[in-house]
Parts: structure tokens; sequence; C-alpha cells
């Protein structure tokens, strides 16, 4: 099964703040209709990086059988992870970057690997804030998700 999995690390979250994430499936069923599932998290003080991992981690986490997965981001951050096989030099330079630098958020790049592990996934960066389609669809999606009332926490962050 194809999945599309629209995230965005700074979509608004409860009322007390801006903050929170939020993550839309889209997938086509045998019949031929199409289904979204909505996860979301409410606010938290953290960065936007580490919001938009854990959109990713949430999309992955809820597919409950292998799938062929696009993940549609604006974080260049995550999306160049992979595509650009950063994370597999951090992992041989054991979770270092650069000049020795720690690699920040080691414990959700990890939870990511796992989450990713038994999918086909390919990551799309959506260029952010300039009118790029994909991206005001994962902002619309996004945000209309964790604006909804079921919202999801995650003792991780």
């Amino acid at each position: 099964m194809k999945v599309k999995i629209y995230t965005d690390g700074a979509a608004r979250g409860n009322p007390d703040g801006p903050g929170g994430y939020g993550t839309v499936l889209e997938y086509v069923d045998t019949k031929g209709e199409l289904h979204t599932r909505e996860l979301s998290q409410g606010y938290k003080r953290t960065t936007n990086n580490r919001m938009e991992l854990m959109a990713v981690i949430s999309g992955l986490e809820a597919l409950n059988r292998p799938c062929e997965v696009e993940v549609y981001s604006d974080s260049q951050y995550v999306v160049n992870a992979f595509n650009q096989r950063w994370i597999d030099g951090w992992i041989k330079k054991g979770w270092k970057r650069g000049k020795n630098e720690q690699v920040k958020n080691v414990d959700l790049w990890k939870r990511l690997l796992t989450a990713k592990e038994p999918h086909d996934v390919t990551f799309i960066w959506v260029k952010g804030h300039a009118g790029h389609p994909q991206n005001e669809r994962c902002d619309a999606l996004a945000t209309g998700a964790a604006d909804g009332k079921d919202l999801i926490t995650d003792e991780g962050l």
C-alpha cells in the first residue's frame, strides 16, 4: 500500500502556545477510496527541528504494516539526513558531525530509524513559504490536525 505523510513541525498545538506538530497520513484502500488519519502534538517548548522529527516519527509509527511511504517535509534537516546520507556518516562517526560536534536529538534520530525500518520510505523536501503547492498542503493539513481536539501526546519530548 502507498501512503503519503504530510508533516509540519511548526503547526499550531493547543491554546497554550503556538507550537506543536501535525501529521496527516493519506492512502487509498483496495476499493480505491481515499482515507486520511490525523495525528498531532500539543504545545511543547522545544525546537522546530525536534518537532519535525516527532511529526515524521508519529506518522511512521502509526502504520501497522509495511508500506511504500512518501514523507513530505519542509525540513531540509530531516530530508537531507536521509537523501544525502548524513545519517550514515553520523552513525559511522558515533553520532558526531563536523569537528566532532555532537549530533542533536540522537534519541529521536534512533527512533526515526527504527520507525522507518519496515517501510520503503522516500523523503521529499517541499520548499517552505514560497507558494509551493505541496508545502501549502502540508501546512493546511498538519495545522488542521494540530488544531483538532484529539491531541496525541508523546512523553518522549
